[in-house]
C-alpha cells in the first residue's frame, strides 16, 4: 500500500512544479521594484548630503575676502608681523568652519598665508597659478575646482575668490573642503557609489579601486586640461570596465559642481531575493507534500505506538524500584556522612579558637617589638634635651632651658600617642585619615634627626614646594612613616665615608603627592628588595635595629591608602618614593587620633 501513495505524491509535484517559473517572474518584477526605490532614496540622501557641504563654503571665500589681516598682507607680503596674523587667522577660521585648508595666493600664486602653516604639508611660498580655481579667480568668473593636492595628495573640492581694490586684483582667497569623509559615510554596503566630473572621471567612490578612473573615453583636448590643471593622480586615467548586465545603474546629477552621482547595484542583491523566494515556494511545495505523506503513515504508525508505550511504562516501573532501593542506600550514607562532618566542625572551632589565642599572643610580642623600635629615637632626643638643660641651667639661662622642658614635653606627649597609636593598631583600630600637611610633619621628622645628620655631617637637598601640600593622613603615623624613613637613610648613609648627601623632593598628580627621598649610600641588596617589607628582616649588625622599620611604614601607608616604593637610583643609592592621596579638603583640622588613652 506504501509505494503507490508515494507514487501518487511524486505525481503531485510534478504536476504543480510548473508553477515556479510565473512565480519567479513576478519576484523579480516585484523585488526590482523594490530595490530601485531603495537606490532613489539612498541616491537623494547622498545627494542631498553633498549639496548642503558645497553651499555651506560657496559664500565663504567673498565673506573673508575683506577681511583687513588679509588685505594688509597682500599691501605688505613681507611684513613677517602681518603674515604671523594673517595665518593666525587662518587656522581660526579654518577651525571655526571645519575648511581642510584656507590660504592666501598674491597675484602670481604664491601663497603668502595659510591655514596649515608649519605643518607636514604646509603651502607657505607654494605657487599654486597652474590650477584652474586661479586663473578663473583673477579673471572674476566663478572659481571651483576639484583635485587631488600635489602636496598634501588628499583630494579636495576648492572655492576661490579674487580680491579686488580700484587698482585692480591684489590676490586670490581659496578654501580646500575635504570630501572624503562622505566616503566614509557610504560604508561598506554591496552598493556601490561614485561621482564623476565633468570629464566623466572618478572622483569619489565607496569602492577605492574605482577613483580616478574614467567612465568614456577622454579627447586629446580632455588629456591636455588635465596635463595642465594636474586634478588626479595620473594624466591619463585608465579606463573603469563595467559590465552593464552585472548591475543596476541610477544617476543623479549636481549641477553646483558640474558633477554626476551615480548608485550601483549589483544584480546578485536581485537575484538572489528572487532565487529565495522560489526557493521558499519550492520548500513550502515539500513541505505540504510530506505534510500529506506523514498524514498518511499516522494511522499506521498507531497502534505500534501504543504498544510500545505500553512496553516503556513496564520498564519505567521496574526502574523506578530499582532507583528508589538506591535512593535509600544513598540516603543512610548521607546520614552518615553529616555525623561525621558535624564532629570535625567541632573539632575545627576548638582548633580556631586555639589558634585565635595563639594570634594574639604573636601580637603582643610583636607590638612589644614596636614600641621598642619606635621610642628608641624619641628617648634618645628627650636625653639630649635633658643634657642640654643641665648645661642651661648651669649658665642661668632660664629661657633656653624653658625651651628644652617644653621639648621634652612635648616629645613625651608624642611618645604618649606612638604608645596610644600601636595599641590601636594591634587591635586593627584604625581612624579615617584626615587632612594633614606633609611639610610640617616632614620638618618635625628631620628637627628629630638633626643632631644625628649633623654628627654624620649629611649634606641635606630640599626641593619642596613653600604652599602646603594638603595629603590623608594622621599627624601621628605621618610622623612615625617619615621618621622611619629618615632613619633609614642615615642608617644607610653612615656606612660610607663622606661626602653624605640626602635628597627631599615632592611630585604632584591628579591622585596625590609622591615624596621621593634618595641618600647615596649603598642602596638596597636584590635580597632587601625583596625582603625589606618582612618584619624582623634587617641587614644592619647585630643590635642596631629589630627589623621593623619598613615593615610598621608600609602597613601605615596601606591603611592610608598610599604607597610605598623601594628602588635602587641609576645614580647609585636608595630611592624611597612615597605615595599618599590628596586630602578631600584644603582646610587643615586638628587630627584627633592620636590622643594617648
Amino acid at each position: 500500500m506504501r509505494r503507490p501513495r508515494w507514487g501518487h505524491l511524486l505525481l503531485l509535484a510534478a504536476l504543480l512544479l510548473p508553477l515556479l517559473w510565473p512565480l519567479q517572474q513576478l519576484a523579480e518584477r516585484y523585488y526590482g521594484e523594490r530595490l530601485r526605490e531603495r537606490s532613489q532614496q539612498t541616491l537623494a540622501l547622498y545627494v542631498a548630503n553633498l549639496q548642503a557641504t558645497l553651499r555651506r563654503f560657496e559664500v565663504l571665500p567673498s565673506l573673508l575676502s575683506d577681511l583687513p589681516e588679509l588685505r594688509q598682507l597682500l599691501a605688505s607680503p613681507a611684513d613677517p608681523a602681518g603674515r604671523d596674523r594673517a595665518n593666525a587667522l587662518l587656522i581660526r577660521v579654518a577651525e571655526q568652519t571645519g575648511a581642510a585648508v584656507i590660504y592666501l595666493l598674491d597675484a602670481q600664486g604664491n601663497t603668502l598665508a595659510t591655514s596649515n602653516v608649519g605643518q607636514a604639508d604646509d603651502f607657505s611660498g607654494r605657487n599654486f597659478a597652474f590650477r584652474p580655481y586661479y586663473r578663473d579667480a583673477m579673471a572674476g568668473k566663478r572659481a571651483r575646482f576639484f583635485g587631488l593636492g600635489t602636496t598634501s595628495q588628499r583630494r579636495g573640492y576648492y572655492f576661490a575668490d579674487a580680491l579686488d581694490d580700484t587698482g585692480g586684483t591684489l590676490g586670490v582667497l581659496v578654501i580646500k573642503i575635504d570630501l572624503e569623509d562622505h566616503e566614509s559615510l557610504w560604508g561598506q554596503s554591496d552598493e556601490r557609489l561614485l561621482v564623476t566630473d565633468a570629464r566623466g572621471v572618478v572622483i569619489l567612490s565607496s569602492h577605492g579601486p574605482w577613483r580616478f578612473l574614467a567612465r568614456q573615453p577622454l579627447s586629446a583636448a580632455q588629456l591636455a586640461e588635465i596635463a595642465r590643471d594636474q586634478p588626479y593622480p595620473s594624466a591619463s586615467p585608465a579606463p573603469l570596465a563595467l559590465n552593464a548586465r552585472d548591475w543596476l545603474e541610477q544617476q543623479r546629477p549636481l549641477p553646483e559642481a558640474g558633477w554626476n552621482v551615480s548608485i550601483l547595484t549589483p544584480r546578485t542583491l536581485l537575484a538572489a531575493q528572487v532565487q529565495s523566494a522560489v526557493l521558499i515556494a519550492a520548500a513550502a511545495l515539500a513541505v505540504l507534500l510530506l505534510l500529506l505523506g506523514l498524514l498518511l503513515q499516522r494511522r499506521r504508525h498507531y497502534l505500534a505506538r501504543i504498544d510500545q508505550d505500553s512496553r516503556a511504562r513496564r520498564e519505567l516501573e521496574q526502574r523506578v524500584a530499582e532507583r528508589t532501593a538506591d535512593l535509600q542506600a544513598l540516603n543512610q550514607h548521607l546520614r552518615e556522612a553529616v555525623l561525621e562532618r558535624e564532629a570535625a566542625q567541632q573539632q575545627l572551632v576548638s582548633t580556631q579558637d586555639e589558634l585565635v589565642q595563639a594570634g594574639k599572643l604573636s601580637a603582643l610580642g610583636t607590638m612589644a617589638a614596636s614600641i621598642s623600635h619606635e621610642l628608641n629615637q624619641p628617648l634618645a632626643a628627650i636625653r639630649s634635651y635633658a643634657d642640654n638643660a643641665s648645661v642651661l641651667l648651669d649658665h642661668g639661662r632660664l629661657d633656653d632651658t624653658r625651651g628644652n622642658l617644653r621639648q621634652i614635653s612635648e616629645l613625651t606627649t608624642r611618645m604618649a600617642s606612638i604608645i596610644s597609636h600601636l595599641r590601636a593598631y594591634a587591635r586593627r583600630d584604625r581612624h579615617a585619615p584626615e587632612s594633614v600637611a606633609l611639610q610640617p610633619a616632614l620638618d618635625d621628622a628631620l628637627a628629630l634627626l638633626a643632631k644625628r645628620r649633623r654628627e654624620l655631617n649629611i649634606e641635606l637637598h630640599r626641593d619642596l614646594p613653600e604652599a602646603p601640600l594638603w595629603v590623608q593622613a594622621g599627624e601621628t603615623r605621618l610622623r612615625q612613616i617619615l621618621a622611619n624613613l629618615l632613619g633609614n637613610a642615615l642608617d644607610a648613609l653612615s656606612e660610607r665615608a663622606p661626602p653624605r648627601q640626602l635628597w627631599l623632593s615632592t611630585q604632584l598628580d591628579s591622585e596625590g603627592v609622591t615624596l621621593q627621598l634618595r641618600d647615596n649610600g649603598p642602596g638596597f641588596s636584590a635580597e632587601a628588595l625583596l625582603r625589606a617589607r618582612e618584619p624582623f628582616f634587617t641587614t644592619k649588625q647585630h643590635g642596631n635595629g629589630l627589623g621593623l622599620g619598613l615593615a610598621i611604614c608600609n602597613n601605615l601607608v596601606d591603611a592610608l591608602e598610599g604607597r610605598l616604593t623601594l628602588a635602587n637610583h641609576p645614580q647609585g643609592g636608595a630611592q624611597l618614593s612615597l605615595f599618599l592621596r590628596h586630602a578631600k579638603d584644603a582646610m587643615h583640622s586638628a587630627s584627633h587620633e592620636d590622643l594617648p588613652g
